[in-house]
């Protein structure tokens, strides 16, 4: 079984190191705008739109003369951001013909300009990459330290290399390639799962997940930030020092719920080795994430669970131990119904943390009353 997967890391990075990689940053997010402008212009004059190795041919020929600081850093990161926005057009003129046919009815997503101020972003490496226990050697960079030892495995094959910054901290994350054998089909009970924001996740064998709430839990910080950034006298060093807090902060709130969702996904699909045990399938609901946020009283307390990531997880964790995923529709009545006798309810207010069955007595909790019909659906 083939599998290309990424692992994501910290680099200890020296004041030289991280100024190269500022370049190569810099580099990247120039030549991406240098060919979202090439688009423009081509577009407007009629033309067919330049391939990004049409781009890049052009890009190396005015290096000499308009750009030659760009020879200090690697030919990868120009070129890969060139791909990117090739990419991103691709996406964009799809979703359009989409659109067109009355199938697609969210945002065409038009490529936008990238801006420093939006943060220092990433750039991709491609070539001699080398993986060691302790460090990662990279094109035009060297030999970067690694903060984690032996994370990165050393024999697979690397696709490549994306450096980016987040809150004055140096990641690397690394695509390999990997082979193993096929996983054991699981052949344990289906297991329905009912997301929510009072609790993550609860499932039907009576497992329930809280919910961290980590914005919830740290809005107060963040607004006292907020409000402390936006005092400072722009371009001083307070209001540098006072963007890094706030940064560090947003970083850290984001930590905690990428932390709660892979341990919760984990859990509900390695709940044991034993394949006799492990759920064959697992039903989740397929919720209108970006119709929920619209609620302007829900909005933020649905966006700090992270429904759709919690499900992108749930499906690719599935795939690698032997599950399978059913996604029901979303408008499904699963919470309405009862579980025992499966009658619906018409009415049902989301204030309502019990179900109560007016046609046999079931009194049970609401998420469980759901998880348990998720389950029946399998």
């Amino acid at each position: 079984m083939q599998v290309i997967r990424g692992y994501k890391t910290e680099l200890d990075l020296n004041n030289a190191q991280k100024t190269a990689c500022l370049q190569h940053a810099g580099a990247s997010r120039f030549t991406y705008n240098w060919g979202l402008k090439r688009y423009e212009e081509e577009y407007k004059a009629g033309r067919k739109a330049p391939s990004a190795m049409s781009l890049h041919k052009e890009l190396n020929a005015l290096k000499q003369t308009h750009f030659p600081w760009m020879y200090t850093v690697s030919k990868c990161a120009p070129q890969e951001a060139l791909r990117n926005l090739e990419k991103a057009f691709k996406q964009f003129f799809g979703k359009v013909k989409l659109k067109a046919q009355g199938t697609y009815r969210g945002k065409l997503g038009y490529p936008r300009w990238k801006s420093k101020k939006r943060g220092i972003g990433s750039f991709r490496l491609t070539g001699a990459i080398h993986v060691f226990e302790d460090r990662i050697q990279l094109p035009r960079l060297g030999t970067l330290r690694l903060h984690e030892h032996g994370y990165i495995p050393t024999n697979a094959k690397v696709l490549s290399a994306t450096v980016s910054e987040q809150a004055g901290r140096w990641f690397v994350s690394v695509q390999v390639e990997e082979y193993g054998s096929d996983p054991v089909l699981a052949t344990g009970p289906a297991l329905g799962i009912d997301l929510g924001v009072k609790a993550m996740a609860t499932a039907s064998d009576g497992t329930i997940i809280a919910n961290p709430k980590a914005l919830r839990s740290n809005l107060k910080k963040l607004r006292r930030a907020s409000r402390q950034h936006s005092r400072k006298q722009k371009g001083s060093k307070n209001r540098a020092r006072a963007t890094r807090k706030l940064a560090r902060l947003h970083a850290h709130i984001g930590n905690i719920r990428k932390d709660a969702l892979h341990k919760a996904t984990s859990q509900l699909v390695m709940k044991t080795k034993s394949s006799s045990e492990r759920p064959a399938v697992i039903v989740l609901e397929d919720l209108n994430v970006s119709g929920m946020l619209k609620n302007r009283r829900l909005s933020r307390a649905i966006a700090d669970v992270g429904f759709y990531e919690f499900r992108r997880q749930m499906l690719y964790k599935a795939e690698q131990t032997g599950c399978k995923v059913v996604l029901v529709s979303r408008w499904e009545p699963s919470s309405k119904t009862c579980s025992g006798c499966k009658a619906v309810r018409e009415e049902l207010d989301l204030r309502e943390r019990t179900f109560l069955c007016h046609a046999c007595g079931l009194v049970l909790d609401r998420d469980l009353n759901a998880a348990y019909n998720l389950a029946a659906l399998a």
